[in-house]
């Protein structure tokens, strides 16, 4: 696939809440790099990518929204604007903005940097 396949494709799965489908589109060896200071700052390997998305996704309480913008490639790279307002289990609600930057090597997701205000509640 292309950077612009794997980039529409990521965008479809987010926009239709098949989260989980989407890490399909990572690399075994891929990695996920959070804000400094938050849970899960780098982690190395898709299974393990996945492992801390569902241990993310256990601490929401309730989802009140979220948007999901399109994609723009540049290179073999891609850069999605999201946004979501949930309310989480120990630190309450948080409405946030964020960028995701993806870098795509041979058709599939290699590294991912997410940047977003951290709350001081977290």
């Amino acid at each position: 696939m292309t950077t612009q396949e794997v980039a529409d494709k990521l965008v479809g799965y987010c926009r239709e809440g098949k989260y989980v489908e989407a890490y399909a589109l990572y690399a075994d060896d891929a990695v996920s790099v959070e804000m400094s200071g938050m849970p899960n700052q780098v982690t190395e390997g898709k299974d393990n990518i996945l492992n801390a998305y569902k241990e993310w996704e256990a601490t929401i309480e309730e989802m009140h929204g979220g948007t999901v913008g399109d994609p723009v490639v540049a290179g073999n790279h891609f850069m999605v604007p999201m946004s979501m307002d949930a309310t989480f289990k120990e630190s309450g609600r948080w409405a946030m903005e964020e960028l995701c930057v993806y870098q795509v090597e041979n058709g599939q997701i290699k590294k991912v940097s997410y940047f977003y205000e951290v709350p001081d509640a977290w």
